[in-house]
């Protein structure tokens, strides 16, 4: 049977934590509460980790795994390019239950599946896999379930789907989310929803269109401080003085 933390509380969490890391790096799996739903989660620079948490799941490599951050920041390492719609988006909903597609950095060594060059990346608002993650660093993460069965919204849930596969289970009580989170692919000039979760397409959009408005605001801010007044020119006639 694997151990179960309690993180219910910071002695629990304090103990938890090293432990659960220790084993990350070594290329086990553990289960982890987030802000939507747990997660089984594994080092995502270990590509043996990341096929194992595939196998837990009975998942194939075309469904890769997205990768939770402890730091939005951390994003400008992990991605090739940033549109700026999904910066703001960034600061409009990290951490919470937004999933960006951004272009890959193609020198990561890491195979998270079939990802054609992308990567999913979130950073979850919950204090358990913040810890977890600033200490290991990114993590790929996928829902704590068997692929076809429901989501885990408890640790037991998500131990009687995953058992033994799972190396240490993380139990920060029930999560307050239940929804997925919304995926927003970013690769292109416009966004595109993958998923709709726990953000609506509305709150979106939203975030997306005011920060165009910002932009070109600013834009026609600059460009009215750019224009200069003209020099007289050196042809103008000049006044004469009538006092020889």
């Amino acid at each position: 049977m694997s151990p179960v933390f309690d993180c219910t509380t910071d002695q629990g969490r304090a103990d938890a934590i090293p432990k659960a890391a220790d084993g990350i790096r070594r290329g086990a799996l553990v289960v982890l509460p987030t802000d939507t739903v747990y997660g089984i989660g594994a080092d995502a620079f270990s590509p043996a980790a990341v096929h194992a948490l595939l196998a837990a799941k009975g998942r194939g490599v075309d469904m890769p795994p997205p990768v939770l951050v402890a730091e939005a920041r951390t994003i400008d390492g992990l991605a090739a390019s940033v549109p700026d719609y999904a910066r703001a988006l960034i600061d409009e909903f990290w951490p919470g239950p937004l999933t960006i597609v951004v272009q890959a950095q193609p020198s990561l060594a890491w195979d998270l599946g079939d990802t054609g060059g992308t990567v999913a990346l979130r950073m979850p608002d919950d204090d358990v896999a913040l810890a977890l993650l600033k200490v290991v660093g990114p993590m790929a993460v996928s829902s704590a379930n068997r692929t076809g069965y429901p989501s885990s919204r408890t640790v037991v849930e998500a131990a009687s789907q995953l058992g033994a596969s799972v190396e240490f289970y993380l139990d920060g009580g029930p999560s307050t989310g239940g929804l997925a989170s919304t995926i927003v692919d970013c690769t292109r000039d416009e966004p595109s929803l993958l998923r709709v979760g726990a953000l609506s397409e509305e709150q979106v959009m939203a975030v997306v269109e005011r920060s165009r408005a910002d932009a070109l605001e600013l834009t026609g801010a600059v460009s009215g401080a750019d224009v200069e007044t003209p020099a007289p020119s050196q042809d103008e006639p000049r006044e004469t003085s009538t006092d020889e």
